[in-house]
């Protein structure tokens, strides 16, 4: 009955909190989807505003500049060019201030001879000009079909702005190409400010070139809305660009409402659905870790019932007087005396978790020589390794440091490495054990079998408590020997790691940090590339 009471509870929980998620969800969405109807539609006004004053603005210069073209286009008659040099410049200052100069080349002839150049203000400038023309600009101008409609070229040359406008124009057969060339920095210090730099209240006004460079005006707040325009036929590579200020006041009151309330319904869905997440995080938790400690309960319960069921079996066959030679007794007591190391190693194990588990000062620092406290344990586990048999080899860097280590731990961690390569590698015969020192901060043991190896996505999992991973459920063990070899690395300023890419079997680091007398804070160190710590 508790049971079904549970299972009903959890799959409630688990129907509830998405329900309560949506809805949080629905009921923020509906709160400001209103408000962003309504200020889309103000937003809508206040952009459609902005790009007709825009196309205004923009229409301005463009309609200043070609007014001038046609000024010029009526000074210049092809017909008389020996007048028209001087009805142009007797009214160039007043009525077509931005050109600088005048020139008419002859489309017939091969050279394009260039038969006026009419300057306000003749000097070296204009020579350098008329070639520049004929050799670098000529050949960017559109001479298609239309022959007598006016166009310009907005260009950059050299990192320097060029407007020209020009036309062609016909005379007893053949044609002529007038040009008017503009003096652009006269049209952005004088003009520019001239058009567009009155003071208005309502709205602001920029001039940039393709790159977004300012040409003229105050530099436009990203938060405006802005709009930009291209002017249409003249200055064509740059925009003028328009930021109303009662927009921006518009956009600045819309958007703090609209953060207000989003904000709201952000921060309501994200404590909901951090709650629901921790809930079920912890719940998840909770029944793994649960299921784990059963496990362990039930490994650990295995693990002492098959050896002392072996202890009771052989003694009791003792005990009765059954062995009859001494052949038969030696061996019921040897594998009485192996079980009861086997016992008392896992008892010892089980202890030794505990104090890690309970944490506090269970370690007892000292100076120490790594190498020998290696030897002793290797040595000490000798004995079953021949009885399985599987060699041990042993190599020791010489020259290794003293650090400070808790020696009887340190004795436990590498004990329970070797126990665990007899356990799942006994069949490559061959155990190699190492002490060495890979830099100046570090010592490692490093311990390496010739089995099976350990799979890819178990390598990180093998050092958590309580956790025995496929593989090792064909084999005898309570899941707590690599966890404690990985906490007991850690408590000396190291770490424990399984090696990948072996070729074959697996090598299990254990590193610590070296200490001095004084003692050192430990820091948890980085494993080599591509290792798991």
């Amino acid at each position: 009955m508790s049971t079904e009471r549970t299972r009903r509870e959890r799959s409630l929980t688990f129907l509830l909190l998405p329900a309560i998620v949506v809805a949080v969800l629905v009921l923020s969405g509906g709160s400001f989807r209103a408000s962003f109807q309504l200020d889309k539609l103000r937003e809508q006004a206040v952009v459609e505003a902005s790009l007709e004053l825009a196309n205004a603005r923009a229409s301005l210069l463009d309609q200043m500049i070609i007014d001038q073209d046609n000024i010029v286009a009526t000074e210049v008659d092809v017909s008389s060019l020996g007048e028209a040099t001087a009805n142009w410049l007797g009214v160039a200052r007043r009525q077509t201030p931005t050109v600088r100069a005048v020139l008419v080349l002859d489309l017939g002839s091969a050279t394009h001879e260039v038969l006026l150049h009419a300057s306000r203000a003749p000097g070296p400038a204009d020579d350098e000009f008329r070639r520049f023309l004929l050799y670098r600009v000529l050949g960017d101008l559109d001479l298609g079909e239309v022959r007598t409609q006016l166009r310009h070229l907005h260009k950059t040359y050299s990192g320097q702005n060029y407007l020209m406008s020009y036309w062609q124009r016909e005379h007893e057969g053949n044609w002529y190409l007038i040009v008017a060339w503009h003096d652009v920095a006269r049209i952005a210090h004088y003009y520019l400010p001239e058009l567009y730099g009155a003071k208005d209240t309502q709205n602001r006004v920029n001039v940039v070139d393709y790159e977004g460079r300012i040409i003229f005006g105050p530099p436009l707040s990203e938060g405006e809305i802005t709009v930009g325009r291209q002017f249409p036929t003249t200055l064509y590579k740059w925009r003028l660009n328009v930021a109303l200020t009662a927009a921006e006041q518009l956009a600045k009151r819309t958007e703090r409402r609209l953060l207000i309330e989003i904000g709201l319904a952000v921060l309501s869905a994200l404590v909901v659905i951090a709650g629901s997440v921790v809930i079920m995080n912890a719940a998840a938790r909770e029944r793994r870790l649960a299921n784990l400690k059963g496990e362990f309960v039930a490994n650990v319960s295995h693990e002492l019932k098959t050896p002392l069921s072996l202890i009771r079996m052989f003694g009791e066959l003792l005990q009765s007087g059954r062995a009859n030679d001494d052949q038969k007794r030696k061996q019921y007591v040897d594998i009485i005396v192996t079980e009861s190391e086997r016992l008392s190693a896992l008892i010892e194990n089980v202890l030794d978790f505990a104090k890690v588990e309970r944490g506090g000062g269970q370690y007892r620092f000292v100076q120490g020589d790594l190498g020998e406290v290696v030897r002793h344990t290797v040595e000490v586990c000798t004995g079953r390794a021949e009885r399985d048999g599987v060699t041990i080899e042993l190599r020791v860097a010489p020259d290794l440091p003293l650090t400070k280590l808790d020696e009887a731990a340190m004795e436990i961690a590498v004990t329970n490495l070797i126990d665990n390569a007899l356990k799942y590698a006994a069949d490559g015969k061959w155990i190699g054990v190492e002490v060495l020192r890979p830099d100046r901060r570090f010592l490692e043991v490093i311990v390496s079998d010739r089995g099976e190896g350990v799979p890819v996505e178990d390598r990180k999992r093998i050092f958590e408590r309580f956790v025995r991973t496929e593989g090792a459920q064909r084999s005898r063990g309570s899941g707590i020997g690599l966890a404690l070899v990985a906490s007991i690395a850690q408590a000396h300023g190291g770490g424990a790691w399984v090696e990948e890419n072996t070729p074959k079997g697996a090598r299990f680091h254990l590193q610590i940090r070296m200490r001095a007398q004084r003692g050192l804070e430990p820091i948890h160190p980085t494993p080599p590339h591509g290792v798991e710590s």
